[in-house]
C-alpha cells in the first residue's frame, strides 16, 4: 500500500484525500523496503540499525556486511562467495590494524604511559574505519565489475553502468568513516 502511495506521490496522481501525514508514513515504511527486490530489510540491517546493532569490533564488521548485503544493488545476483569475502575482509582488516596499532604504541618507548594510554584510545577509530571502507569495497566489487542497471524515468532498464556503480561506492564511503566516528571516537573516548 505504501510503495502504490509513493509511486503515486512521484508521478502526481494522488488519489484525493490523501494527507501530508500519510504520505510521509509511506517515506518512513520505504526505508525498510528494499527498493531492487520490494522485500522488507531484517531490522538489524537497516541503515538505521547501524549503531545499536554493530558495537565491538568483529560484531561491528559483522553487522556492517549484513547491511551492506541487505542494502546492495539487487538488480544483478550476487553470489554468497562475495559476501562472504567481504565479511572476511573486513573483520580481518579490523582485528588487524586494531592489534598492529597497539602492538606499535607499546613499542613506542619515547611516549610516557600516559601518552599511551590516551593514544590507545583512538585505535578502534582507524581500524573500524578502514574495515568499513574495505567491507563496502569487497560486498560492493561485483556492483563495480559488471555494473549496475541505469532506469529512466519511468523506471524501464536502458543499459549498465560501471561508472554509477563507482560513484555509489565512493558516496556509500564517507557515511561509512562517518558512523565510526560517532560509534567509535564518541563512545571509547568518554572518559577523556
Amino acid at each position: 500500500e505504501s510503495i502504490k502511495l509513493l509511486d503515486d506521490y512521484k508521478h502526481d496522481t494522488l488519489p484525493p484525500g490523501v494527507s501530508d501525514l500519510q504520505v510521509s508514513h509511506a517515506l518512513c515504511t520505504q526505508a525498510i523496503i528494499h527498493p531492487d527486490t520490494g522485500e522488507k530489510i531484517f531490522m538489524p540491517f537497516r541503515m538505521s540499525g547501524y549503531v545499536p546493532f554493530g558495537t565491538p569490533i568483529w560484531l561491528n564488521q559483522s553487522h556492517n556486511a549484513c547491511v551492506n548485503y541487505a542494502n546492495r544493488n539487487a538488480t544483478k545476483p550476487m553470489p554468497t562467495s562475495k559476501f562472504l569475502q567481504g565479511y572476511v575482509g573486513a573483520v580481518t582488516s579490523a582485528v588487524s590494524i586494531a592489534v598492529g596499532l597497539n602492538v606499535l604504541i607499546q613499542k613506542a618507548n619515547k611516549l610516557s604511559p600516559a601518552t599511551r594510554m590516551i593514544i590507545q584510545r583512538f585505535v578502534p577509530f582507524p581500524a573500524v574505519a578502514s574495515a568499513n571502507i574495505c567491507n563496502v569495497g569487497l560486498m560492493r566489487h561485483n556492483e563495480l565489475s559488471e555494473g549496475i542497471d541505469v532506469l529512466d524515468d519511468n523506471g524501464n532498464v536502458v543499459g549498465s553502468s560501471k561508472i554509477a556503480a563507482r560513484h555509489i561506492e565512493v558516496s556509500c564511503l564517507e557515511p561509512e568513516i562517518a558512523m565510526a566516528t560517532d560509534c567509535k571516537v564518541v563512545t571509547y573516548n568518554k572518559g577523556l
